[in-house]
């Protein structure tokens, strides 16, 4: 697994996949150009300045110094590449598959793709996507065939954003390919790059690997949440049984509730997975479809909770003021994509409230609009009706909140002090 490798990586988007993922590449001996469509990520890449939580400034100067790395929006770079992982964004768009980044990525590499060549999706898609709609883009108008005379495979993302133990490298990466040579050039390369790879038979199999770990982790989010709900109703504290449920060492596995799903994951993956049940087979995804319902309507219940919480104070949440605290969808991550903080603020909104927030982590250009910025302080607790903690970003002062003089919804479990009231 050592040694220098030689040959240009094309990786099509620079987010928190792609970027990793690049990194890694010039780490290893590759020449890597990063494609990135937004000029302004292609710009902070090139000063050293990295937006991406899991990849450090020092460590994307380093790639840049060893002049190995070039962060760009010109597909003219690409022009004889190697191997093109392609990491772009696969979007909901109104709960109906956006697969349209996809199908531009795949026609600007077109042109690119040479005799030999290597073209991986690592984007959550339905089973089918690979094979049915990108090979044929790439090959599209050109003499070259997918799978014949050029290589495409399949590897679905696993990076989670924040986590320290499990990074791209030390993350098992299942590996696919439309041909018996294909997956020994996709696996070849990811075994360059991580310390282990998965392989399986056809992109199909590689495609629903990531729509079932997602849709595992919806289902039983969805059924934590729900059973919040009602524990609340029953006077009964659900982190209490789910601590205690949690030292069962076998058949039992830790989810906790939450203000709602966020992120690119959930709950677009398993949505993908509904949608394809329904058109090709005719059939509702029903476990899919109960968990969206119980998971898109947590910030109603949340909404709810807060509103209960003014009345005992003999306050409408009209014109009260209330602090939000970490508005990204996950801990240590400035991804608000998604985020159930979005759907709070509309609903807090639409009733009047006036909001502040706290989040350092979230790029100001995503900063939701008419919320005001805050620190977490002294003089900003004093100022508020109410509290709701979000997301439990580290490394905040929490003490201010256990000490407010205001009720604190705690959505984490993660206060302590006679004015928390848990989710």
């Amino acid at each position: 697994m050592s040694g220098q490798h030689h040959g240009t990586v094309v990786v099509v988007g620079q987010g928190y996949v792609g970027l990793p993922v690049a990194m890694r590449a010039v780490e290893k001996g590759y020449r890597v150009v990063g494609l990135d469509a937004d000029q302004r990520r292609v710009a902070q890449l090139a000063a050293g300045d990295s937006y991406v939580g899991d990849i450090s400034s020092k460590e994307l100067q380093t790639a840049l110094d060893s002049g190995r790395y070039l962060p760009t929006a010109d597909y003219q770079e690409a022009a004889g590449f190697d191997i093109a992982v392609v990491t772009v964004p696969t979007p909901l768009k109104e709960s109906l598959p956006d697969l349209s980044f996809i199908e531009a990525s795949a026609r600007a590499l077109a042109p690119h793709v040479s005799a030999g060549s290597t073209v991986i999706l690592e984007s959550t898609t339905y089973p089918g996507t690979t094979e049915e709609l990108f090979a044929p883009l790439l090959s599209a108008g050109g003499v070259l065939v997918a799978g014949r005379d050029f290589h495409v495979g399949y590897s679905p993302e696993r990076i989670d954003p924040g986590n320290a133990k499990y990074g791209f490298v030390t993350t098992p990466k299942v590996v696919s390919g439309l041909s018996a040579e294909c997956l020994a050039k996709v696996q070849g390369f990811y075994d360059t790059l991580v310390n282990r790879t998965v392989p399986v038979k056809t992109p199909k199999e590689a495609e629903l690997t990531k729509l079932l770990e997602n849709t595992f982790r919806h289902v039983n989010i969805a059924l934590v949440n729900e059973l919040a709900i009602f524990a609340h109703q029953l006077g009964i504290d659900i982190w209490e049984s789910i601590d205690a449920a949690s030292t069962k060492p076998f058949g039992y596995m830790r989810f906790t509730p939450g203000p709602g799903v966020g992120g690119h994951c959930l709950p677009v993956d398993p949505s993908y997975l509904s949608w394809q049940v329904r058109k090709q087979l005719g059939q509702n995804f029903r476990f899919v479809e109960l968990a969206n319902d119980v998971n898109d309507h947590m910030p109603e219940y949340v909404v709810s909770r807060l509103i209960t919480l003014l009345n005992d104070q003999l306050k409408s949440v009209r014109g009260s003021r209330i602090l939000l605290v970490g508005l990204a969808y996950k801990a240590n991550t400035g991804d608000i994509r998604e985020s159930p903080s979005l759907k709070l603020i509309d609903l807090l909104f639409g009733l009047g409230a006036e909001l502040i927030a706290v989040d350092d982590l979230i790029e100001t250009h995503r900063w939701p609009q008419g919320v005001t910025k805050v620190s977490l302080s002294d003089e900003t607790v004093e100022s508020i009706d109410l509290a709701v903690l979000i997301t439990a970003h580290s490394g905040l002062p929490y003490e201010l909140l256990e000490t407010a003089p205001v009720p604190v919804l705690d959505t984490q479990n993660r206060l302590k002090g006679a004015n928390i009231v848990m989710l």
